[in-house]
């Protein structure tokens, strides 16, 4: 097997990388980024993109979503990119199922009284999943998994795509396509499961939930800045959303103190891929692209944004 120049990058501040950019890694082809780097060199923005060395054709990105990726930019300079895109579908859908059960159960309140000794006195009861209509936002890879996971709480799923799947993909997961409108006013819960871009920021709004049954509950592991959150905690503290499981925040790490002090919020520190077994396999994924980007020109897993360059 031919013998591939890796470097890892020791650059302790995003100033510190770019300049390194221009020296130590000036010639480098593919360049691996996780959600990890974008904590330390991030954003990874038009003025990022614009500096890196112009040897960079690829860049293989660690996570599912790439939000924190300016891909308008990659492409004007033709470096084209790669995520993961299987790897996460079942840590996050049984994130997804634990957020709905302990939301709807209401276990966090129980929970706290436990370890005060207060045992069940005060508690609201919660509710079961059974007969309840779980309205998938996004049924992709998540929300397929998520489906086949809930079919065995005998709840009734519906969804809601840009693009209808065929019905073969409908009868395996038992699940009916709806407006949006649609979901929104008729789903007992809401599970959110897409990518964030322009046309999804803000997605459920004041608006959005005024349109929403009475006591909804809203489940949340994709990107925090696709609900409003203000519009969030409002709702909540009308009871128009009965309770809420989050997993991810408009303003990570901050969390909007009326979600932290909502007895029926529970709330996650995005976790959802953060296993043992998930992480191995997406940098795995990842290392796989980058070695096909370096001795083939080619990604294994693009960007929907980038697929037809490779097709």
């Amino acid at each position: 097997m031919e013998r591939l120049d890796i470097q890892i990058a020791t650059s302790k501040t995003r100033e510190e990388l770019l300049v390194d950019f221009k020296k130590i890694y000036k010639d480098v082809k593919v360049i691996y980024l996780s959600l990890f780097c974008a904590k330390i060199y991030g954003p990874f923005d038009k003025d990022f993109i614009s500096q890196l060395p112009e040897s960079v054709k690829f860049i293989t990105f660690a996570m599912a979503g790439y939000d924190v990726l300016d891909v308008d930019a990659c492409t004007e300079r033709n470096i084209y990119v790669s995520h993961v895109e299987k790897m996460v579908d079942a840590p996050t859908a049984d994130t997804a199922v634990y957020l709905i059960l302990a939301t709807l159960r209401n276990t966090m309140q129980y929970h706290e009284n436990i370890r005060q000794g207060k045992w069940s006195h005060g508690v609201v009861r919660g509710n079961n999943p059974e007969g309840k209509t779980l309205g998938i936002l996004g049924m992709g890879g998540i929300g397929k998994a998520l489906a086949k996971r809930m079919r065995g709480f005998d709840v009734k799923i519906q969804y809601h795509n840009r693009n209808r799947h065929n019905m073969e993909v409908e009868k395996k997961y038992d699940a009916k396509y709806v407006s949006f409108e649609t979901l929104l006013q008729t789903s007992d819960i809401i599970f959110i499961s897409l990518p964030l871009n322009s046309t999804t920021y803000r997605l459920l709004d004041e608006q959005q939930f005024d349109m929403m049954k009475q006591g909804v509950f809203i489940i949340n592991t994709a990107r925090g800045p696709i609900i409003h959150e203000n519009a969030l905690v409002s709702a909540l503290e009308s009871g128009k959303v009965a309770g809420a499981g989050l997993d991810v925040y408009e303003k990570e790490p901050s969390i909007h103190p009326g979600l932290l002090s909502h007895p029926r919020c529970v709330l996650l520190p995005h976790i959802s891929s953060q296993t043992e077994e998930s992480l191995y396999n997406m940098d795995r994924e990842t290392m796989k692209n980058m070695e096909a980007a370096l001795l083939d020109n080619t990604l294994l897993t693009p960007i929907s944004e980038h697929k037809h360059f490779f097709q």
